[in-house]
C-alpha cells in the first residue's frame, strides 16, 4: 500500500458499486478486511478509509456472488428503461500482461475508465459496442468463452484479438439498443 495508485477509497468503491458505504463496511467486517485511514489532498486533508486493490476485488467478488438478481439489478422495469450504453473490452496492463482483460457495460465509457484508473492506471480500451444493460451478462459469458476468469469481469485471454472478434460477432447479431 505504499504506492498511492495501489489503493481505492471506500467512498469511490461504494460509488462504483452503487452501494452505501455502510454496506461495504459490513462486508469488510465479514471478510476480515481492515481499511486503513489516510489523509490525502483529494479529501482536503481529511482522513478517509482506503483499501488495497486486492481487498476491493474481494469485496466486489463477495457482493457479486451474494446478491440476488433483484439486489443486483433492482426493479426489472427500471432496468428495461435504463438508457443504452456500451459494452467495452479493455486491457488492464497492455505492456506487461496484454492478455489480462476487463469487459463490462457502461452508460458513459469515459467515466467508467476514470473510475477504474485507481485500480488499473494503465488500462486501455480496446473497443466498444452499443449495448443494453440487460445484455451484459450474456455478452460476458459469450465473448470470454475459453478465457480464465480472474475476477468478476476480469479475465486472462490467450488472444485479445479473438475476444474482440467474438464481441464483433455477438453484437452483430443484436438489434440496435
Amino acid at each position: 500500500m505504499n504506492d498511492a495508485l495501489a489503493r481505492i477509497t471506500v467512498i469511490d468503491l461504494a460509488r462504483e458499486l452503487g452501494r452505501p458505504k455502510q454496506t461495504l463496511f459490513k462486508v469488510m467486517r465479514k471478510l476480515g478486511i481492515e481499511p486503513r485511514r489516510v489523509k490525502s489532498p483529494e479529501s482536503n486533508g481529511q482522513a478517509v478509509s482506503v483499501l488495497s486493490v486486492e481487498e476491493a476485488m474481494r469485496i466486489r467478488d463477495h457482493l457479486d456472488r451474494s446478491m440476488s438478481a433483484a439486489d443486483r439489478y433492482g426493479n426489472l422495469n427500471d432496468i428495461e428503461n435504463m438508457p443504452p450504453g456500451f459494452f467495452y473490452l479493455a486491457q488492464l496492463e497492455p505492456n506487461f500482461d496484454p492478455g489480462r482483460i476487463k469487459v463490462g457495460f457502461a452508460v458513459n465509457v469515459e467515466e467508467r475508465v476514470r473510475q477504474h484508473r485507481c485500480s488499473a492506471p494503465l488500462l486501455q480500451v480496446v473497443a466498444v459496442w452499443p449495448c443494453r444493460f440487460l445484455w451484459e451478462r450474456t455478452a460476458i459469458d459469450c465473448v470470454t468463452a475459453g478465457c480464465e476468469r480472474l475476477h468478476t469481469e476480469v479475465f486472462r485471454a490467450v488472444s485479445v484479438d479473438d475476444v474482440r472478434k467474438r464481441c464483433d460477432a455477438f453484437f452483430s447479431l443484436m438489434p440496435p439498443p
